[in-house]
């Protein structure tokens, strides 16, 4: 019998090989000892994480899994520090070619039974091959994957990366350079690890975010799923010269209605409106002056309403889509700036991050985080097997933080949100979300 996710069974995933998998040629002796960036110092010690679904449409054989472990190989060399050792006291990479770490699991369940509405984001955390804060220390693999087989012959692949070094973006350079080797597509990525240059390190201790090496249950992540219909009717809560002069994209459309019903919910619980900030992620890649590449780094624009304006933005969609806009588009302006005025540079890569998570911490003002993963074509990645039937997270416990990734048919926005347990039910009871969401998994 497969496992009835809606009767809340918890699937058995068994591992049943482990290994190391080094690169096909050794790191030259000059790239041996790599020193993290300012960026890559301030990063909160966890892992970046994903998880590929493959459907059994080819058989997923020994060979198959040989041909992963042979590909990973042949990409590492590029991707060096992949297979290196961090060591947190120098905030250094020992690129000692030591390995990343390959696993090989065993589900109890069908494929099909992972994909839905019913499931929990936690009920995934077994597919992935290390716990998501195991990071920064000596014996931690800077790259872990586990390729999950299911009964049916579908498969999962699950991946964390250190944020130590790498960040979403990145993390979805090197899938997809690691898809290209599998399948022989001759199409060869070379990455640089030029941001210590750009951003020298300062021996900066990593931003907390509360992550450790042993989950914390209080944060729960749900995931929201807004299909065409809900996009297209949140376009048309604008003027008509904001649809059709202006259009707005998917991604700020469902940050906006998101940071409203998160508003909403916080206000039903406080019992009234607080101060608030709206940190949205910006990728730096490409847009300084001179052009950094897009193998570099990102950091995050904020918006911070009073009490006042948090209880306007959360009753008018427009007011609130229109700030949030307004930030994103300054904050890429701002990229010009960050390389020719490096004081004005620590102040928008380093210390406004460092100051607005000093501001969550109070009882005063409520931070939303948000990150858009949704252009980083996961649906395109092909092993082998195909193209993923579905790209997804797992289970994250950053309090307040939201991450949007494209949908199957490219037209949608699935939100995995975390939030404290005894904030999530105010978001899960708000109306409009329940209106605009055709799937809430939790």
């Amino acid at each position: 019998m497969g496992v009835d996710f809606k009767q809340e069974t918890i699937m058995k995933v068994n591992v049943v090989s482990k290994k190391l998998i080094r690169p096909c040629k050794p790191t030259p002796s000059h790239l041996r000892t790599y020193k993290i960036s300012l960026i890559d110092e301030a990063n909160p010690s966890m892992h970046v994480i994903r998880i590929l679904f493959y459907p059994s449409n080819q058989v997923v054989n020994g060979k198959h899994v040989k041909s992963l472990e042979e590909s990973l190989s042949q990409v590492l060399p590029l991707f060096y520090p992949l297979a290196g050792r961090y060591y947190k006291d120098e905030h250094y990479v020992d690129c000692n070619d030591e390995g990343a770490e390959f696993s090989i699991a065993e589900v109890d369940c069908k494929l099909h039974q992972l994909i839905g509405p019913e499931v929990k984001p936690e009920q995934l955390n077994p597919l992935l091959p290390l716990e998501i804060g195991a990071a920064d220390e000596p014996m931690d693999p800077m790259l872990a994957v586990q390729i999950n087989r299911f009964l049916c012959g579908g498969l999962a692949i699950g991946i964390c990366t250190s944020h130590r070094i790498f960040d979403s973006c990145s993390q979805a350079t090197f899938l997809k350079a690691w898809s290209n080797v599998a399948i022989d597509r001759g199409l060869v990525i070379c990455p640089d690890f030029d941001s210590p240059t750009y951003f020298p390190p300062q021996n900066l201790d990593p931003i907390q975010f509360g992550v450790s090496r042993t989950r914390v249950t209080s944060i729960l992540t749900r995931r929201f799923v807004f299909d065409k219909n809900a996009i297209c009717m949140l376009r048309k809560r604008l003027s008509p010269e904001w649809r059709n002069v202006h259009p707005p994209s998917r991604v700020v459309l469902v940050s906006a209605v998101l940071a409203q019903a998160i508003l909403r919910a916080d206000r039903k619980k406080h019992g009234k409106s607080r101060a608030s900030i709206v940190s949205q992620a910006v990728n730096v890649r490409e847009r300084t002056i001179p052009p950094i590449s897009k193998y570099a780094c990102g950091y995050w624009a904020s918006m911070e309403p009073t009490a006042d304006e948090s209880y306007a933005l959360e009753c008018n969609f427009f007011e609130i889509f229109s700030k949030m806009r307004k930030v994103t588009i300054q904050g890429i302006k701002d990229c010009e700036r960050i390389l020719s005025d490096r004081e004005f540079g620590q102040k928008v890569l380093i210390d406004s991050e460092f100051e607005v998570v000093q501001k969550s911490d109070s009882s005063d003002t409520k931070v939303i985080w948000i990150s858009d993963w949704s252009k980083f074509g996961d649906y395109e990645l092909d092993f082998g097997y195909g193209k993923p039937i579905w790209a997804s997270l797992a289970d994250v416990p950053i309090q307040d933080f939201m991450t949007l990734m494209n949908t199957k048919d490219n037209d949608g926005i699935e939100a995995w949100v975390a939030m404290h347990e005894s904030d999530m039910p105010y978001l899960e009871q708000d109306e409009d979300l329940r209106m605009l969401t055709t799937q809430l998994a939790g």
